[in-house]
């Protein structure tokens, strides 16, 4: 029988299960299931559309247009319906190997059922055995969507596990190559493999809105989570799927699926679209959406803020103030209102909306919109309610509610939201301001990166650069940015490990011991070098797993390591965090070791008259030379 994620009466579920496992051994694949295995309602928490509102009637104008469309014979649909704010993206795949008119009939049936299991919701994800369907007000096509993460498997043992996982494997990664590399109408691939006196069939599908690209990369990263996905559920077990929105995988120790693919044809040619529909895939995929689709009145956000009141102002930073609003529907908002002497160009200020909004993943802080109306400058976020980092882990009071589960948490979530940004968007990202107060919590305590106005991104071949503005803050900053104006990848991941050791370790990247001002990366690598690690751990987590403390802190000192090319890659950070049986190398000294007054000389000389620094704190932010309001300029450059 099959696990599954979705709650459910356990009788019901076993007879399920047990009739879902029996047609998908089934070679002839004949008919769409009655009810999904599984679906999610509202998994970004975007809220709920009201009855009779506009975005209900353009969410059934666009699923009648799926149900009825009988130009599709290769089983991908993607629909827009409306305009923002209300408009309605929409994908529907089918398995690469279910007939027409089967895949027709799953379509149609899942545009009703939808309804019926996410009443209201603004965004849906419903999933059959023969194909799924996504609904979000959320841009969703060329993008790879991570979440919701669905899994079934099977509860029986394949027979030699070991020799099951190489011949998964290899199997993997010839289908994998094939999937990526299908067209804008199907990436889809199925085969076999020899595991002993077994057989492992598989599939792999993208939807084939992704470039070759991002399926790969989905694709791997589904895989890779096979050993710790799922409280352990799918190691090993006789059959598995495991789905994203934009990708899945699934293995059965018999064949499950219609004989092998044809050649695929080649797209069709462009066909002109109505105002309410998307380009056909082959254009939409590597397209960015017009920022015009994403532009709020100026009098609505005005509204929403109570015009800018006081009492609902949420704090001041680089770019000018940040509000806390509620559009009428409910929904509640932060707006950033850039400094009136920000000295941005529409163009850029366009280009920023474009770049912070084709970002969607679920560590990253969401662009809802923009407002651009004379000297206004507006960018409307999703609202995360429990503000940033450093309000619970540097307060005395409020970091008793981050235990350590909690902790592990943020730090693993930091570590996926940056691995997206530098390696899995479709733009290569470098943040080069990450720090406690840029990493905002939401109601579940989930971590999201925010602020991208310092990033600078870069072509697919090109890893580092170097800048005469240097933008960051002191004691984040890796040595070679800092005094060279060097950057690249490793820039982050060098902050990443100061953020590491101070969620472990509750202290600021410079902290008062005693009388004197000491550094986090010298007290660790002190503690490290002396075996006395465990003195660094926060007094307030007094339960917690000390060896993913100390893991924790070891990661963090591999971060920080001067020699930029033995730091780790976000990829590699990311399998430390989720594998604690990988054996992690010995850090080198850490940059920066030396004392305070050194630091602050070097640091100095090398910046000459051009920094400023506010304060004497080495936690502060600094630009060389400054913007009118701290903000590099942004360039776009295609993956």
């Amino acid at each position: 029988m099959y696990a599954s994620t979705v709650p459910m009466d356990s009788s019901k579920l076993v007879l399920l299960l047990s009739f879902s496992y029996i047609l998908l051994h089934q070679p002839s694949l004949t008919a769409a299931q009655p009810n999904f295995n599984n679906y999610n309602c509202n998994y970004n928490n975007t809220g709920n559309y009201t009855t009779n509102s506009t975005y209900q009637r353009n969410l059934n104008s666009l699923l009648s247009s799926l149900a009825s469309d009988t130009q599709i014979d290769y089983g991908f649909y993607n629909l827009s319906v409306g305009e923002f704010p209300d408009r309605v993206n929409a994908i529907a795949l089918c398995r690469g190997d279910v007939a027409v008119d089967v895949c027709r009939s799953c379509v149609n049936d899942s545009t009703h059922k939808i309804l019926e299991v996410c009443p209201n919701k603004m965004e849906a994800f419903g999933v059959y055995e023969l194909c799924m369907i996504r609904y979000s007000n959320r841009s969703i096509f060329g993008v790879v969507n991570e979440e919701p993460y669905i899994y079934r498997a099977n509860r029986k043992n394949v027979l030699d596990v070991t020799l099951f996982n190489q011949a998964l494997q290899t199997l993997f990664a010839r289908l994998q190559a094939k999937a990526a590399s299908g067209n804008s109408l199907k990436k889809f691939a199925t085969g076999n493999q020899s595991a002993g006196v077994e057989t492992v069939y598989a599939i792999v599908q993208c939807t084939p809105d992704l470039s070759k690209g991002q399926c790969s990369s989905c694709l791997l990263d589904v895989f890779r989570m096979i050993p710790n996905c799922c409280d352990g559920n799918v190691q090993g077990k006789i059959g598995v799927r495991l789905i994203r929105p934009s990708c899945n995988l699934r293995w059965e120790i018999g064949k499950f699926f219609n004989g092998t693919l044809e050649i695929l044809p080649s797209p069709p040619p462009p066909q002109i679209s109505s105002p309410t529909s998307l380009p056909a895939p082959a254009q939409a995929g590597d397209e960015i959406e017009s920022a015009e689709s994403l532009q709020f009145a100026f009098s609505t956000i005005q509204d929403a803020t109570e015009d800018f009141s006081e009492k609902n102002k949420l704090g001041h930073g680089g770019f000018g103030a940040v509000y806390k609003g509620a559009l009428p529907s409910g929904q509640e908002i932060a707006v950033k209102r850039l400094s009136k002497d920000s000295g941005q160009g529409d163009l850029e200020f366009k280009n920023e909306v474009l770049l912070v909004a084709r970002l969607q993943h679920r560590n990253l802080v969401r662009l809802l919109g923009f407002c651009l109306q004379g000297i206004e400058r507006l960018l409307i976020y999703e609202f995360v309610p429990n503000a940033s980092l450093d309000h619970f882990i540097f307060d005395p009071i409020k970091r008793v509610h981050l235990n350590w589960e909690r902790r592990y948490k943020i730090i693993g979530g930091i570590a996926r939201g940056l691995l997206y940004l530098h390696e899995d968007s479709r733009l290569r990202i470098i943040h080069r301001d990450l720090k406690a107060s840029n990493i905002l919590l939401d109601e579940e305590m989930n971590p999201k990166i925010s602020d991208f106005g310092m990033a600078r991104l870069f072509v697919v071949d090109q890893t580092q650069g170097n800048t005469s503005r240097i933008v960051g803050t002191y004691g984040y900053m890796a040595p070679e940015y800092a005094m060279q104006g060097h950057f690249s990848v490793k820039s982050d991941v060098f902050s990443f490990g100061v953020l590491v050791l101070e969620i472990v370790t509750g202290k600021k990247n410079s902290f008062r011991n005693g009388n004197d001002i000491e550094h986090l990366l010298s007290h660790a690598w002190r503690n490290w070098r002396e075996g006395t690690a465990q003195d660094m751990i926060d007094p307030v987590l007094s339960s917690g797993s000390a060896t993913e403390m100390l893991r924790c802190i070891h990661i963090g000192l591999l971060c920080v390591q001067e020699n930029v090319a033995e730091r780790p890659t976000m990829a590699s950070v990311v399998l430390m965090l989720s594998s604690s049986s990988l054996t992690l190398q010995i850090p080198s000294q850490p940059a920066f070791f030396m004392n305070s007054s050194t630091y602050q000389s070097d640091l100095s000389s090398s910046m000459e008259h051009n920094s400023r620094v506010t304060e004497s704190s080495l936690s502060e932010s600094v630009a060389i030379p400054l913007s009118k309001n701290e903000v590099s300029i942004t360039e776009l450059y295609p993956r």
